[in-house]
């Protein structure tokens, strides 16, 4: 214990000392390998084609630290043009001086978090600087490009939809709001453990001059390979014109469902007090729709609030005009050959809203342009899309650049390693003292680990 004490230093000190030499030894690997790789790109170019004019320093903003490199800079002949090799391998813009992956940090530090300047102040906190400004972080998302085709292979004959509307507020619009239709698509559920996650998920928001169900099927159809006339589609949503119509355009191919936690909230709201409520209640979750209609029916005029009396007439309404909306749709499919074996109750449309509300409402007024952007962003995120950052020139045959990559990569790496047990050695003070001191026992049982 004695000598714990006279170390001197309390949990957040040691915890502050190792983060900024950890961030300074992996700055300074990082330093080390890219020039490596400058150096293997320089054995292995086309020396009629590209001249090795000088040398050239670039500093760049990573998760470690500012970080130092200095790169070979060629005069390229055959465009006439002065470049340096490093960068377009590496999918970098060496004017910008910011790592790809710090881009990628902050951008998805945007989109899940509640502002830009929140995620300023975050990235500041993570690498130790104020390394981007909130505005900084804004044009990453304006200009940055989403390839949103990632093909998914059909598991089942069914695919999973839950259908929500987002008002967002404009900024220099005749409109004071536009809704944005955001679909949540997947296959089906998993369960890990006591968790269950979605199998497949995707996003769709609808931003052409098409209907929007139309849209939504050529989506199904290029990333899922829907097919429509041998798949299924199972749709949840509110009582949104916008959403009911889909019954229409998919027709006997699709099971429209109300969505459950909008009908419990409504019957929360009207009958909360009443003494059927739980009878009623107990309906809805055994999906005995005929039966919770009679105790609806059963309950107009009860009520002595006009208001009440009048919104659950509305319901009534609504469920009585899409007969079976409120059935088991497993049922309507094991009436197809379908096996539900797995299959869970719907309603997650209102959770996925939720998590895009928190970020694009709050009082927050977008113009067109930037909401566009972010949501193409946030889903890009979520859905594990490729973001590209950064516009460059390619380095060698496209078809070649994968296997040359990783061989010239691993070089690099290997001959840095040799100088691993050095550069730590001279950077974590810890390694200094006498081995008889607990910290030092400490970092050394996490050898090899």
């Amino acid at each position: 214990m004695q000598q714990f004490i006279t170390d001197g230093q309390t949990l957040k000190e040691i915890e502050m000392e190792l983060f900024s030499m950890l961030q300074k030894t992996y700055g300074a690997m990082l330093q080390q390998v890219l020039e490596r790789l400058d150096e293997e790109l320089a054995n292995q170019r086309d020396k009629k084609r590209y001249y090795l004019k000088d040398k050239r320093t670039v500093r760049i903003q990573t998760l470690f630290g500012e970080v130092e490199v200095r790169r070979n800079y060629y005069l390229d002949r055959e465009k006439g043009v002065y470049t340096c090799l490093l960068d377009p391998f590496l999918g970098f813009d060496g004017a910008k001086g910011v790592s790809p992956l710090l881009e990628e940090t902050a951008m998805e530090l945007a989109v899940t978090g509640p502002s830009y300047r929140q995620a300023a102040e975050a990235l500041e906190k993570m690498v130790g600087y104020a390394v981007m400004s909130h505005e900084t972080i804004r044009q990453l998302v304006l200009q940055a490009t989403v390839d949103r085709h990632r093909p998914m292979e059909m598991e089942r004959q069914v695919l999973f939809v839950e259908a929500d509307g987002l008002y967002v507020k404009r900024q220099r619009s005749r409109r004071r709001g536009k809704e944005e239709k955001i679909l949540a698509v997947h296959q089906g559920w998993k369960a890990n453990g006591k968790r269950v996650s979605l199998v497949g998920k995707r996003h769709y928001v609808h931003e052409t001059n098409e209907p929007m169900w139309e849209g939504l099927e050529r989506f199904l159809i290029e990333e899922y390979g829907y097919d429509p006339t041998r798949d299924w589609v199972v749709i949840n949503g509110d009582g949104a014109a916008w959403i009911t119509v889909c019954r229409e355009y998919f027709g006997k191919r699709a099971f429209f469902q109300l969505d459950r936690f909008h009908v419990a909230r409504e019957i929360r709201e009207c009958l909360k007090d009443h003494p059927r409520y739980r009878t009623i209640r107990k309906k809805l979750a055994l999906f005995d729709e005929n039966g919770l209609l009679t105790e609806l029916h059963s309950a107009v005029g009860t009520l002595g609030d006009e208001k009440k009396e009048k919104q659950l007439e509305g319901l009534i309404q609504r469920i009585e005009s899409m007969p079976g909306c409120l059935s088991d749709y497993r049922q309507w499919l094991r009436e197809k050959g379908i096996d539900t074996t797995g299959m869970r109750p719907m309603g997650s449309a209102e959770g996925t809203m939720h998590v895009f509300a928190k970020r694009v409402k709050n009082g927050r007024g977008w113009c067109e342009e930037g909401i566009r952007a972010f949501l193409h962003v946030m889903v890009a995120v979520k859905d594990g899309l490729t973001i590209q950052t950064w516009k460059g020139e390619v380095f060698a045959q496209e078809e070649k650049r994968e296997t040359e990559r990783e061989t010239i990569v691993k070089k690099a790496m290997k001959h840095v390693g040799t100088k691993v047990a050095e550069l730590v050695r001279g950077n974590i003070r810890y390694f200094d003292h006498s081995s008889g001191t607990p910290i030092y026992q400490a970092l050394k049982a996490l050898k090899g680990f």
